[in-house]
């Protein structure tokens, strides 16, 4: 008789966005390393394009409106002056070869001979196999499955690479979907992050592309909902904002559901799995974080 095979233990909510979080660093200095400016220079697309055209090629030469809607939170207009003309500067190949690229000289550049050690090759294991189990619940996840009908790559440190930019689409487009259940716009989502005291507002609005009427329109419609301190409440000026009692409640119920939405990529892995691949992780995530000058 064959032994019984075990299961992965069942991984919880919380499982799901501390083994994201550790991870994200990995995928996330994409933008933010000078490898991938020089990259898409190199294809003529230069400032705002190379992201908006980078993280939108897997599903082809889209229009400007699958950005918007895909991307959710940037302005239309910077949207659709970024996209203006992209594809006939480089098709979508040739940019997602560039992104490939520049992603494996910035790992490289920032962990060194890290790339080629035996951790570096367990943890793209595992978040390959989390990754993959993600690809097969696509459904209502269009910006994940653009990215998963992709090759894989076959280098260690670009197959993880690879795996955590699945991750975190399939979890930014479960986001997207929570925000949309609280009928919750680009605007609002924006101001309530800032109001959260996560992120400044200055960096928000300024790579976000609102005006500052569109910005306090979105301030008033969360005031309007008691989502927000009433104006004065927290400083001068109405950019001073801060979230109300039932405003940390919806913004949590929104993590929460955005974390269990999460959840079945990361049951391939089980509860130990996940713990390794944060051990294995962690110092990698460091190094990044401190080489590109970025958070986590």
């Amino acid at each position: 008789m064959a032994p019984a095979t075990t299961s992965p233990t069942p991984v919880s909510a919380l499982t799901a966005r501390k083994t994201w979080r550790t991870v994200e660093p990995l995928h996330g200095m994409i933008y933010f390393a000078p490898e991938a400016t020089v990259s898409y220079q190199r294809l003529g697309i230069r400032n705002h394009a190379g992201y908006f055209a980078s993280r939108s090629a897997p599903m082809g030469a889209v229009e400007p409106d699958t950005v918007i809607a895909t991307f959710f939170n940037f302005h239309p207009r910077l949207v659709r002056d970024a996209m203006a003309g992209v594809w006939d500067v480089a098709p979508p190949s040739l940019v997602l070869d560039a992104r490939l690229e520049a992603a494996g000289a910035a790992l490289r550049r920032m962990l060194g001979e890290a790339v080629d050690g035996p951790e570096m090759k367990r943890a793209a294991a595992l978040a390959r196999r989390a990754a993959e189990r993600a690809g097969q619940r696509i459904e209502g996840r269009p910006l994940f499955a653009g990215h998963a009908g992709l090759d894989w790559p076959e280098p260690p440190h670009l197959v993880l690479w690879h795996a955590q930019t699945l991750l975190r689409e399939f979890r930014g487009d479960g986001h997207i979907a929570a925000l949309v259940t609280y009928d919750i716009g680009p605007v609002e989502a924006l101001v309530m992050h800032v109001a959260s005291g996560e992120v400044p507002v200055d960096f928000l609005r300024d790579t976000r592309g609102w005006s500052d009427p569109e910005w306090e329109a979105g301030v008033e419609r969360l005031r309007r909902r008691g989502w927000l301190q009433p104006a004065g409440a927290v400083g001068a000026g109405d950019t001073l904002v801060a979230l109300s009692e039932q405003g940390v409640a919806v913004r949590q119920e929104i993590e929460d559901a955005t974390d269990r939405l999460a959840v079945p990529a990361y049951q391939a892995l089980g509860d130990e799995g996940c713990a390794e691949l944060r051990k294995l992780v962690r110092p990698f995530s460091k190094a990044v974080v401190a080489a590109a000058g970025f958070g986590a």
